[in-house]
Parts: C-alpha cells; structure tokens; sequence
C-alpha cells in the first residue's frame, strides 16, 4: 500500500514502538509516522496541526488507565481511526476496545504478515478484530459513559486521584488554585455519581478490571 498517510504510534515500549514503526513503513510506503509515549503527549500532539488518519494506541502507556483513557480519546476525538495494539489479548479486553469505540485490536504478538494484513484492513475501512470477540457487559458501557463526560482536565485530576495525590500537589502538577482542583472534583463527583474522591477512584478502576 502506498498512499501519504499520517499515522501515530503511541506507546510507552521504545523497543516495540521502534517495531511497530518498523513495520508500518513496510505495511505502508511513504507513511508520515508521528510517536508519543504517554497520554499527555498524545493529547498534546492531538491538539496541533495534526489530522491523523489512525492511531495505534497501547491501553497501558502513562496517563492511558487501560480503557479510561480509550474512552476520552474516543469522546475528544470521534471521527479518528483507533486502533488497540495490545499485549493484553483475553477476549473481555477485545470485547471492552470494541465496545469503547475502537476500530480495531492488534494483538502484540502478531506476527509481521498479520500486522500489516491487520493495518491495510483498517486503512480501507474495515474494521479488524480476532473472531469470536462479543460486546462488553451494560454495567461497564454505563461506566464509559459516565467517563466520556468528564472534560479532558477533569479527567487529568481524575487519574491524578487515583495516583494517590493530594489537593495541593494536584493544583502543583496543573499550575492551578486548590480552589480551582476542589472545583474540578465537585463536578467529578456528580458527573461520575459518587460521593467522595475515594468511590471516583475505584469507579476509574472498574474500567480496568
């Protein structure tokens, strides 16, 4: 395949990274590939004078939180291409991608013919998911949405929660007031329909059973 595709690699793994950049340039010919290593950097990236035609996007690089972070690109991003590539292959996962709004899955351990099959699939428009792999439970599409409301700095103090940081080192990190951080969290909490910055926490790692 040869066409002037701009592509973006985000993963943590400089030696798969390095791998799958690899491979795509054999998959496609004269491809722009763009590379971040963690979400902050993707959302970034994503916020230039970038238009992306796919991304290939690793569920457990920083700031991703498995399918939470899925789940806000997915929301921010609606009409890009997302492609998992996973080393997390259980078909719940598969089935938990599908139904967050993924185009595909790409388990890590393709090999390379299955890999560039897999990207000139997706790249005509179809999507790509090993057989057999159903949708998620109604208890779990229920948490996504919930999640998909949150706006992008909501969600930021949302997994600086679940890192175990307090108020002030939040408002640190983010170069905002406490009072600005407390306000953030008022709206959490009723977005996510809990009551304390604990119940967010484990609502957030629901979404990564």
């Amino acid at each position: 395949m040869d066409a002037n595709y701009t592509i973006i690699i985000a993963d943590d793994h400089p030696l798969f990274r390095n791998a799958l950049f690899q491979s795509v340039h054999m998959a496609i010919s004269g491809a722009n590939l763009l590379e971040t290593d963690s979400l902050d950097a993707l959302l970034d990236l994503l916020t230039r004078d970038v238009d992306p035609d796919l991304l290939l996007l690793d569920l457990k690089m920083p700031g991703a939180n498995g399918m939470s972070g899925l789940i806000q690109l997915r929301h921010l991003y609606p009409e890009l291409p997302i492609v998992v590539v996973s080393a997390s292959e259980e078909p719940a996962i598969i089935a938990q991608v599908r139904k967050y709004g993924a185009f595909g899955f790409i388990p890590k351990s393709s090999d390379m013919r299955s890999l560039i099959n897999a990207l000139h699939q997706v790249l005509e428009g179809e999507p790509c998911f090993p057989e057999g792999i159903g949708n998620d439970s109604d208890e779990h599409n229920q948490l996504a949405e919930k999640i998909a409301t949150l706006t992008p700095q909501q969600y930021k103090v949302l997994r600086m929660l679940s890192d175990g940081l307090l108020n002030k080192q939040i408002a640190y990190e983010l170069n905002v007031s406490e009072a600005t951080i407390k306000a953030h969290m008022t709206a959490i909490f009723r977005k996510l329909g809990v009551k304390n910055r604990t119940q967010a926490v484990i609502l957030l790692n629901e979404m990564n059973e």
